[in-house]
């Protein structure tokens, strides 16, 4: 959901030193360096398209109020790997903060339209890892964002896959400690739970996530566990073979929120297999899901305002989604599991999920997942989409991919509402907006806009030679 040099010298190491200590995994959980379990509680955090990670002064005033807040996660969608990112790394870090941040970059998302992982993206990813590596508060990487949404999308995933064993492969290669690296999937029924099942499945640790995320709009207060089909995702994670955490949440319908969904992503009936929740998002904008503000809607055009919403300065909480949420978080302090009384042979890989004729999972079994360059013979993609009857229906607008990607317009990532509550979907231009059967819309899309046909396919020839 959001707008679509790696040593350093050994004088300037102090000046990088954060208060906290990595993060590691062991089977389904996350733990710290003395070996309690962590569960994040975070929020998204994209003031600007390009790098929110670089305006030390405005981190330290946000991250103070994180803190009070309760949250010990940021997501950030987009970084500039050439920028300078040691103040607000350190001001997060000094605040109990982890960064959990997305690897692609505006050219370089792998979506359905232009299936493939070649040496320009793999080398754009590097940089990205090379510039955040050397953070111990960096708590993970996405190697995608809701890529996979729609009806023929699947063929996608040995993609993604394969992103992320040669990411972990450059990673290892590199000496780099083993920051894990995930996927955040939108909350699609139809591909529950295929999606992540493959993602995780073969056997192979060095060709499956360490972790998986899903962006779920399903709990909308007032609700219930059962209600909000939490109850499925919970049955799908059960004993999961990695960490599994909501990387968005925070459904506005009707609104104002209450967030009930944290009492039971800490609570009984989730704790034992969920690692946490991100809530969507940080700054109010036009989408109206943010939990702070800046200035009223409305601002005047200038340096710091895009679509009159100022994205600098002291942040001022907005009521009641602000205390309604510091007030959760505050009562909900799971304790887990000690890493030392802990047997991650408890968990169950799944086996590869194997495609039905005419259904939304064409990928069969545990294919051979493609070479940097390699491009896999799929069926031709249909046009058919979900009848509305369906429960769930995608909102995400592609984001075109190659070089010339960067002239496209931004809008915002794409979230759907996916629960079986949704009924129908708009899209229009740039943006698109899933309506739930009680009239809201999802946040809407910060991509980048999809390319023409034409461009497409002058793209992917050109993909292939790379």
């Amino acid at each position: 959901m959001r707008w679509s040099s790696v040593a350093m010298a050994l004088a300037g190491a102090e000046s990088l030193a954060v208060a906290l200590d990595p993060i590691s995994i062991s089977g389904n959980k996350f733990f710290n360096k003395d070996g309690s379990q962590f569960f994040i509680k975070g929020v998204a955090y994209q003031l600007v398209p390009q790098d929110p990670l670089v305006d030390t002064a405005q981190c330290k005033r946000d991250a103070s109020l994180m803190s009070e807040l309760g949250a010990n996660t940021i997501r950030v969608y987009h970084v500039d790997p050439s920028a300078d990112h040691d103040g607000c790394m350190k001001e997060f870090g000094d605040a109990g903060i982890y960064v959990l941040a997305d690897l692609d970059t505006f050219d370089t998302y792998i979506i359905p339209e232009l299936n493939y992982w070649n040496k320009t993206k793999y080398e754009r990813y590097a940089e990205v890892m090379d510039a955040f590596e050397k953070y111990d508060n960096v708590l993970g990487f996405f190697v995608g964002n809701e890529n996979i949404a729609t009806k023929d999308d699947s063929p996608t995933a040995p993609y993604l896959k394969a992103a992320a064993r040669d990411m972990k492969a450059y990673r290892d290669a590199q000496g780099y400690r083993e920051i894990p690296i995930g996927y955040s999937a939108a909350d699609i029924l139809q591909l529950r739970p295929m999606l992540q099942d493959y993602l995780t499945c073969g056997g192979n640790s060095s060709e499956i996530v360490d972790f998986f995320a899903l962006n779920s709009y399903s709990w909308c207060d007032p609700s219930t566990y059962t209600a909000s089909t939490y109850e499925q995702l919970e049955e799908y994670a059960k004993d999961f073979p990695v960490p599994i955490f909501f990387s968005e949440t925070g459904c506005i319908v009707p609104g104002p929120r209450q967030f009930d969904d944290q009492d039971a992503i800490f609570g009984p009936e989730m704790v034992n297999d969920w690692s946490g929740a991100i809530i969507y998002e940080w700054i109010q904008e036009e989408n109206a899901y943010g939990i702070i503000t800046y200035a009223p809607a409305g601002q005047d055009a200038g340096p710091d305002v895009q679509g009159g919403f100022l994205r600098k300065g002291t942040p001022t909480p907005k009521l009641p989604d602000f205390t309604a949420l510091k007030s959760k978080w505050a009562t909900n302090k799971p304790t887990g599991v000690n890493k030392s009384a802990y047997k991650p042979s408890h968990v169950s890989t799944r086996a590869c999920p194997t495609s039905t004729a005419g259904g939304w999972w064409q990928v069969d079994g545990d294919v051979k997942l493609p070479t940097l360059g390699q491009i896999l013979a799929v069926s031709p993609r249909t046009t058919q989409t979900a009848p509305s009857s369906e429960a769930s229906t995608p909102t995400s607008t592609a984001a075109a991919d190659g070089t010339a990607a960067s002239s496209a317009s931004i809008t915002h990532q794409p979230s759907p509402v996916s629960s079986e509550s949704a009924s129908s979907s708009t899209t229009s231009g740039s943006s698109a907006a899933t309506t739930t059967s009680k009239g809201s819309s999802a946040p809407t899309d910060k991509r980048v806009t999809a390319l023409g046909a034409g461009l497409a396919a002058a793209l992917l020839a050109f993909a292939a030679l790379l």
